[in-house]
């Protein structure tokens, strides 16, 4: 056996971790300027293929005309080209969602939501039930409306009228006449 190493890993200290964090986020950050001027080269070069170079100083207005004339049929044909590849891009997107959930609900697997712990004490819920029980019972008298006997008076002295008096008084020819004669009066 060799005294010196005796399957133990190494532990990298915080100065080495520190210093491998800063190399990494140097080679990173070169990386993406480099993909930013590839980016932009290729953009260079495909407007260059696709838009011929103009001079407008040697044309009449007919002729500028007629050139805003096929670029706007340009754009036209771009525009309803990037709307059927958008549309192609939604409906299959929606039947990727509906395949995924068919085949969820074939696995039968469903995401459960996480569940976080709640710390507590038997003490802290044998308290809480005790208090919910004693005060159910102790409020519900309390809670009860209280009949005075004034109120009850006040309604013995209002004079009740029978309504069918009234309803066959207004009946009929004499209660629209009633009613006429009332208005015209008021006037």
């Amino acid at each position: 056996m060799s005294s010196g190493n005796t399957g133990r890993k190494k532990k990298v200290t915080i100065a080495q971790k520190i210093r491998m964090k800063t190399a990494l986020l140097a080679y990173a950050s070169k990386a993406l300027a480099k993909e930013k001027l590839d980016r932009e080269n290729e953009k260079n070069k495909t407007i260059e293929q696709n838009v011929p170079g103009l001079s407008m100083t040697k044309l009449s207005t007919e002729e500028l005309q007629g050139l805003c004339k096929t670029f706007q049929e340009k754009i036209d044909n771009t525009e309803s080209e990037r709307y059927d590849i958008q549309s192609k891009v939604t409906k299959n997107d929606s039947e990727i969602d509906a395949l995924t959930q068919t085949i969820c609900e074939l696995k039968g697997k469903f995401k459960r939501p996480s569940l976080r712990r709640v710390r507590v004490s038997a003490d802290e819920m044998l308290g809480a039930l005790a208090e919910n029980t004693c005060k159910t019972s102790m409020d519900l008298r309390s809670n009860l409306k209280s009949v005075r006997k004034e109120d009850e008076k006040d309604y013995k002295s209002v004079e009740v009228t029978d309504w069918r008096k009234n309803v066959e008084e207004m009946s009929g020819m004499k209660g629209r006449k009633k009613i006429f004669d009332t208005f015209s009066g008021n006037q």
